[in-house]
């Protein structure tokens, strides 16, 4: 029998293809400071975590692609998802659509394309 694992992701990357546009982007679009690193001989930018958070990075690597077509990792987009998205085409990526509010007082959700052309999602709770 094997253990059940707290939450199912661990840790995300986002791929980038110029490493410090895409650091500034994040920074701008979510009001915060990444942790710039080198790991492996790459630029990674981590985004602030306390444990047991699930923890993820910007990460700069020739082999792996920007893409808008596969995984969509979801960020905490506090305040608010308008409030994220406000920001996202001042820092230079493009908003698809309007914050969308979920059944069963799930939250709100968004969507955007970042510098590099990922297609990212942004969560934040209801607040009653």
């Amino acid at each position: 029998m094997s253990a059940t694992a707290s939450h199912v992701v661990s840790w995300f990357e986002i791929p980038s293809v110029d490493f410090e546009r895409a650091a500034r982007f994040y920074e701008t679009v979510l009001d915060t400071s990444l942790r710039r690193e080198n790991f492996g001989g790459e630029p990674i930018g981590i985004f602030a975590y306390t444990e047991p958070a699930t923890g993820g990075c910007i990460v700069h690597n020739p082999a792996v692609k920007p893409s808008a077509d596969g995984v969509v990792v979801y960020l905490n987009a506090q305040p608010s998802v308008d409030a994220v998205l406000a920001r996202v085409e001042k820092a230079g990526g493009k908003v698809q659509g309007p914050a969308v509010e979920l059944p069963q007082d799930i939250g709100y959700i968004g969507f955007f394309i970042d510098t590099e052309g990922n297609r990212i999602g942004l969560h934040a709770p209801k607040h009653g």
